[in-house]
C-alpha cells in the first residue's frame, strides 16, 4: 500500500498540546506503576529537568493536565466508572485509565479545549500507546461523558462566579 501524504489530522498528531497530552498520559501511568502522588512526580520531572539538560522541560500543558487530574481524581474516577458498563474501572489497562482520566478532566475544566477536540485527542492516543480496541472503548465512554460535560461545566462556573449583592 503507498504512503499517505500527511493531512491535517497527521500533523495534529504532531502539535504542542498533543505531546503535553502524551506526557501527561506517561507520568500518569508512572505515578499508578510506582504507587506515587502524580503531582509529586510532576514536581520531580520539572526539578530534573532544571538541574540536567538533557531531560525534556515539562511543557505548561502537561502540568496543568497532571496537577488536575491529581486535584479532582475522586470524581473523575467516579465519572469514568459510571459510564463503564461491566467493568470496573481498576480492570481497565492502566494507559487506558490515565487517557480516559485525563479526557474527562479536559471535558470537565479545559474551557479553551472543544470537546470534539478532547475526545479526539483520547482516541489518537489510545491509538498510540494501548491496544487495538482501546480506541473504540475510549470514545464509546467519552461519547457518554461529553453529554453531561456542559452541564458539569456550568455547575462548576455558577459555584465560582460571586453572587449579586441584593440591593438595600
Amino acid at each position: 500500500m503507498a504512503e499517505q501524504p500527511l493531512d491535517k489530522k497527521s500533523f495534529k498528531k504532531l502539535g504542542t498540546r498533543h505531546k503535553a497530552r502524551r506526557r501527561a498520559v506517561d507520568l500518569l501511568f508512572e505515578a499508578e506503576a510506582r504507587d506515587v502522588d502524580p503531582a509529586d512526580l510532576l514536581d520531580e520531572r520539572v526539578e530534573l529537568a532544571t538541574r540536567d539538560q538533557a531531560v525534556a522541560p515539562v511543557h505548561a500543558y502537561t502540568h496543568t493536565l497532571v496537577e488536575g487530574v491529581a486535584d479532582d481524581l475522586d470524581r473523575v474516577d467516579g465519572t469514568i466508572e459510571s459510564y463503564l458498563k461491566d467493568w470496573e474501572l481498576s480492570r481497565l489497562p492502566a494507559v487506558d485509565r490515565a487517557i480516559l482520566r485525563i479526557a474527562v478532566w479536559e471535558l470537565f475544566h479545559a474551557n479553551d479545549v472543544p470537546p470534539v477536540v478532547a475526545v479526539d485527542e483520547a482516541v489518537e492516543l489510545a491509538k498510540e500507546l494501548s491496544t487495538d480496541d482501546s480506541p473504540s472503548f475510549v470514545n464509546g465512554v467519552l461519547g457518554q461523558v461529553v453529554l453531561v460535560a456542559p452541564q458539569v461545566r456550568a455547575a462548576a462556573a455558577a459555584t465560582r462566579a460571586p453572587r449579586p449583592e441584593a440591593d438595600a
